[in-house]
């Protein structure tokens, strides 16, 4: 088995530090952006808005993808931002992937925070220059409503902290016994399952280190679920997983649905060994959104219904 790369962590975010706002999918709403960097500066960080943050079109993109890439480039390249938030995902992320430049990000790691279209950006950092990434609440989808955002994994995931959890506080619960270790890898099944395929797959058969595999989604079925694991099974995708966690399906179920969800995952996964949780309050949530460090090492432990942990066995930003 080839030894695990040693991460790239980015610089732990400091009160005071300066984030860049930036769009790399779907134009968001003007107001919502606002709200969201008002609560931003509430807690004490600055902000910079990027020149097209807030372009509309073309189609329900935020710019062209030489104005989205600029964006992103121009905020890993200035030394003055610190950390980099999304305003919103939506669609089109994936079409900036083959224009990135892995040299300009390398030479500058910083916090990079988002989670739904914006997984192949996760996959690509990870893959291309190794950096540790945050699927984590963004400007107009969370810190623009009230209790948005998780205030507790944020600090932790932010500011260095190398040994903290996650539980059933944080809505963990248990499927399927076990305890594994792993590299956090995942996000939004949808875009995970579309990159299959690509040379931006974003779970590559490649990879020989075990990983947790974090998922979750919106809109999805149980039958689709079902569907989307077949794949990433059929794909030999999960060779490499030691567990799975699934997200909170409140955006995709209704509560009389649960039982059928559940029975849906456990039906694609019976060949599947490894421990099996659900329910984790990150990414399409309607309560506070937990900030996941991707790319670090954890360790899921599920031998009591009653206390599921996932523990992070290290620091996901450098002091």
């Amino acid at each position: 088995m080839n030894s695990a790369p040693v991460p790239v962590k980015p610089a732990a975010l400091r009160p005071g530090a300066t984030l860049a706002v930036v769009s790399p999918a779907s134009t968001p709403k003007p107001n919502m952006v606002q709200a969201g960097i008002d609560c931003l500066h509430g807690l004490g960080y600055k902000t910079v808005l990027s020149p097209h943050a807030l372009d509309r079109g073309p189609l329900y993109y935020a710019g062209t993808v030489e104005q989205r890439v600029a964006d992103l480039h121009a905020a890993f390249a200035d030394a003055a931002i610190d950390g980099i938030v999304c305003t919103r995902g939506g669609w089109g992320s994936a079409e900036l992937l083959p224009h990135l430049d892995a040299e300009l990000v390398r030479a500058n790691p910083k916090v990079f925070i988002g989670y739904s279209d914006h997984t192949s950006l996760h996959a690509w950092l990870a893959r291309e220059a190794g950096l540790v990434t945050f699927y984590g609440p963004m400007v107009a989808a969370d810190f623009a409503r009230a209790n948005g955002f998780d205030p507790i994994s944020w600090d932790h995931a932010l500011s260095g902290d190398s040994s903290w959890s996650l539980g059933s506080n944080d809505g963990l619960r248990m499927l399927r016994p076990g305890v594994a270790e792993g590299i956090l890898a995942g996000g939004c099944i949808s875009i995970l399952t579309e990159s299959l395929g690509t040379p931006y797959a974003a779970l590559p058969a490649s990879a020989q280190q075990p990983r947790i595999l974090f998922l979750e989604d919106i809109g999805t079925k149980p039958y689709k679920w079902d569907r989307f694991l077949l794949h990433l099974r059929f794909a030999g995708m999960l060779e490499h997983v030691s567990g799975i966690v699934f997200g909170d399906m409140r955006q995709c179920v209704t509560p009389e649905e649960d039982p059928l969800m559940e029975a849906a995952i456990l039906h694609a996964l019976a060949d599947f060994a490894g421990p099996i949780a659900i329910g984790l309050r990150c990414g399409h949530v309607d309560s506070p959104n937990i900030t996941l460090p991707l790319s670090v090492r954890v360790r899921l432990e599920l031998g009591d219904a009653d206390n599921p942990r996932i523990e992070f066995l290290e620091a996901a930003t450098s002091s």
